[in-house]
């Protein structure tokens, strides 16, 4: 068996644009192994990625030691360390408990009308113009737009919500930042911190009904309820709830536009919009790894893993294992049974609070895309660019061209159920967005 690569490869420009071939070089060589240029171990294929998720020798605990993180990032190591994403029962499930209702089925199917508008919106504005940059017109603010609604932040702080986001995103994706980058995302992380506990403790505007304002609200009443806790997971959401969420519009825009006839395929049979979700989730994910630290020492998949050491499971390279999905290179929106078994939501208790969210906008903006946008294509002006991380993929840019509207409006999409599975997609009449450091656990989980 030859000696992979190491997984750092992956932070250069040229391989992220032949990603999923890079990784399959690597699980080719070895679905489980050491890496000495990370310090981890690094796991492929989806047998082993999935078992190791769920497997009780392994934690999710990001940062067991605080004081070995660099001391400019403590201050942000200690705020993630309260979030659900980093921990193991019994603290995981009493934390995802506080909020999991504001992700119930139907509180979820209640934010449609809200996403229907938004995405008309901008599609709108965009439709004469016949160009956009998908990522800063669409992908970005929709997604920011809908998280904000569900925690009651008022329109004029979203900009301030989205700048303290990204230092914080850059942190978790990228240890290789320096100390003034450190420092930056420590500080956004604070700035955030104390507008959430003025934005959840204000008297003098009540908040708005049935959202996750007034279930923390109420919790914050609870003086058995750690305030510091409920603060920390709503910026957990309110910066994975629509960071990740960009990244999967932009990255299943381009997989569309990069495939014409699946594309086509889609604008004809609008019943394999749900399906489609799930192969274009599959197919390139916003979320690319999960961390996990051995409790103690432990065998997986014949390897011997030592306490302590980490195992980066690379969930983009586990969707793409042929053992698993049958030529996983191609867009497939009938292939059987994809939608249970892709890793992008990650796997067994750490699975995604928002899935259910993002499976709904990912619909509604795709067939906006679809059926609002004559003759949709790359601009060729500029080459796709991809954000500079392990942890998460996704485009800082995707310019697009398009046939210009020649009237002053272009017809609004139709509505998708409250379910979420795309209803069809025919126009409707208008209706009113890391490489790691030995033993700091630097990338996030899923």
């Amino acid at each position: 068996m030859s000696t992979p690569s190491s997984l750092l490869s992956a932070f250069r420009p040229k391989v992220q644009e032949r990603l999923y071939d890079f990784y399959e070089e690597l699980r080719s060589a070895d679905d489980l192994f050491w890496d000495r240029r990370t310090g981890a171990w690094i796991a492929t294929g989806h047998a082993v990625v999935s078992s190791a998720a769920n497997h009780p020798g392994l934690s999710s605990v990001r940062y067991p030691d605080i004081e070995a993180v660099p001391e400019e990032l403590r201050p942000l190591a200690r705020v993630l360390s309260r979030q659900m994403l980093y921990n193991d029962a019994p603290d995981h499930p009493r934390l995802r408990a506080l909020i999991s209702k504001a992700f119930a089925p139907r509180a979820v199917a209640a934010l449609r009308a809200r996403i229907v508008e938004a995405v008309d919106r901008i599609i709108t504005a965009a439709a004469p113009t016949g160009r956009m940059d998908i990522v800063a017109d669409l992908a970005r603010p929709l997604p920011l737009t809908i998280i904000c609604d569900l925690l009651d932040v008022p329109e004029a702080d979203r900009d301030a919500v989205a700048a303290w986001s990204e230092p914080v995103a850059e942190a978790i994706g990228n240890s290789r930042l320096d100390a003034d980058r450190n420092r930056e995302a420590s500080q956004s992380m604070a700035d955030m911190l104390a507008y959430l506990r003025e934005l959840l403790t204000r008297q003098d505007t009540p908040p708005a009904p049935d959202t996750l304002r007034a279930t923390v609200t109420a919790q914050a009443g609870n003086t058995d309820q750690d305030l510091d806790e409920l603060l920390a997971n709503c910026a957990l959401l309110l910066i994975a709830g629509h960071e990740t969420t960009t990244h999967f519009i932009g990255n299943a825009t381009l997989a569309l536009l990069r495939d014409p006839d699946a594309a086509d395929q889609l604008r004809r049979r609008p019943e394999l919009m749900p399906a489609a979700v799930e192969e274009l989730l599959r197919y390139d994910a916003p979320v690319q790894l999960m961390l996990r630290r051995a409790r103690h020492d432990l065998d997986l998949s014949g390897r011997r893993i030592g306490e302590g050491q980490t195992v980066l499971l690379v969930c983009g390279a586990a969707n793409r294992d042929p053992a698993v999905f049958p030529d996983p290179h191609v867009l497939d929106f009938e292939r059987a049974g994809s939608g249970g078994r892709h890793l992008s939501f990650g796997h067994g208790p750490h699975f995604c609070l928002g899935a259910a969210l993002a499976r709904l906008e990912g619909a509604i903006v795709l067939e906006a895309l679809l059926t609002r946008l004559p003759d949709l294509r790359l601009d060729g002006s500029e080459p796709p660019r991809w954000q500079r991380s392990l942890n998460f993929r996704g485009l800082t840019r995707l310019d697009v061209a398009f046939t210009p509207a020649s009237g002053a409006h272009t017809g609004a999409m139709l509505a998708t159920p409250a379910d979420g599975a795309a209803s069809g997609l025919a126009p409707a009449p208008h209706v009113g967005g890391c490489p790691v450091r030995p033993g700091a656990g630097e990338v996030a989980g899923a």
